[in-house]
């Protein structure tokens, strides 16, 4: 996979993850609801970096879908707080293909720093540490 693959990857891997995140709000509140405001606006961040890479690279950005199926329905607190744990572990890997891929220290800190980013996340949303690979 070249860097530019990766990062239209990541890419649409934001753009799923916006809008998985964006139907889960819809079911928290409180703490998690607030939780799930900063997840959505580090994604929305995530997306317009990746944008301006792509964009810079001479590409065009991989666009949006109108609309994701998501793996289950949300209907409640519990399956929000599921989806939003699948989204981050999906990302994961989503950004260890671009640390793979990257040619650029600017495309690695970035897929780095989301690497670290989404599997904290993975935490916050019930999941289990886990160890990244190179990290034992």
């Amino acid at each position: 996979m070249t860097e530019l693959e990766a990062l239209q990857a990541a890419l649409a891997g934001e753009h799923a993850a916006l809008y998985g995140v964006g139907v889960a709000g819809g079911k928290l509140s409180g703490a998690k609801f607030k939780a799930a405001t900063d997840t959505f606006d580090r994604h929305r961040d995530n997306r317009d970096q990746l944008s301006a890479l792509i964009t810079a690279a001479g590409e065009t950005p991989v666009a949006a879908e109108p609309a994701y199926d998501l793996p289950s329905p949300v209907t409640n607190a519990v399956s929000a707080s599921a989806l939003i744990l699948g989204i981050e572990r999906r990302l994961a890997a989503v950004y260890g293909d671009l640390v793979e891929a990257a040619e650029q220290p600017p495309v690695r800190q970035l897929a780095i720093d989301q690497l670290l980013a989404t599997a904290s996340a993975q935490v916050v949303w019930g999941g289990a540490p886990i160890a990244l690979p190179g990290a034992v």
